[in-house]
């Protein structure tokens, strides 16, 4: 849980420094599959919808 959280934090920290990142470029950054950002990202917009 603590690898994906610290991804969640500098997922969130990328986006905020520059958004209009491709998801192949966020996973590259990141270290996943695309699949795992588009994941990630829908966590983001959960919890900022709390």
């Amino acid at each position: 849980m603590l690898e994906t959280s610290a991804r969640l934090l500098r997922l969130l920290s990328l986006l905020q420094t520059h958004r209009d990142w491709s998801g192949a470029d966020l996973a590259d950054r990141l270290g996943v599959t695309p699949r795992t950002v588009r994941r990630d990202v829908d966590k983001l917009r959960e919890l900022a919808t709390r």
